[in-house]
């Protein structure tokens, strides 16, 4: 009979897309309560490659990530999205009627090897994870770097994104070693 192990903890990683500066600043407060202390949080970046979210968050969007300090299961991720939806629509009410989503929460997880994005769309490269959920592994670590796959988001194949990424894997490492398995 075949050997079923339990999956090493993730990092979870949350993107943050925000009408402006005192939004990021709510989403990162929120999360931090809600969710769990973030332990990296990347510089503010322009969300510039598509127009895709405009009428829903505004004209010049940012884009933060954050890293939560505690390792998660990664079986957790479809629980984690529906939390990060409902906080999206407590921001809203927070940060008032301007906007109809003033900030959108992007959940996912690094693994050693990949970067996975949770998403309520399915398509041809996602893969349902429950709870009407999807999932899709958005960049692979492969020799050192990071690498894009032929649908990642044209964001995601930034520079800025894939060092700040680097950190987090290298935080993954060091609390990984500490875990017995």
């Amino acid at each position: 009979m075949w050997e079923l192990k339990e999956p090493k903890p993730v990092k979870l990683l949350i993107g943050i897309l925000a009408a402006d500066e005192p939004a990021l600043a709510a989403a990162i407060k929120m999360i931090n309560a809600r969710i769990g202390k973030c332990d990296l949080i990347s510089d503010v970046w322009p969300f510039d490659k598509t127009d895709y979210y405009k009428n829903e968050i505004g004209e010049n969007i940012l884009r933060q990530f954050v890293s939560v300090k505690k390792l998660i299961a990664p079986g957790n991720l479809a629980k984690i999205k529906h939390k990060t939806n409902k906080l999206e629509q407590k921001l809203a009410k927070q940060l008032g009627p301007a906007l109809p989503r003033p900030v959108n929460l992007d959940p996912g997880v690094i693994e050693p090897s990949k970067l996975v994005l949770a998403t309520t769309k399915n398509y041809s490269h996602r893969i349902y994870i429950g709870k009407k959920m999807y999932a899709e592994v958005t960049l692979i670590f492969d020799k050192g770097t990071w690498r894009p796959l032929p649908y990642t988001y044209p964001d995601y194949k930034q520079q800025c994104y894939f060092d700040f990424f680097d950190k987090v894997r290298t935080q993954l490492l060091e609390q990984l070693k500490g875990i017995d398995y």
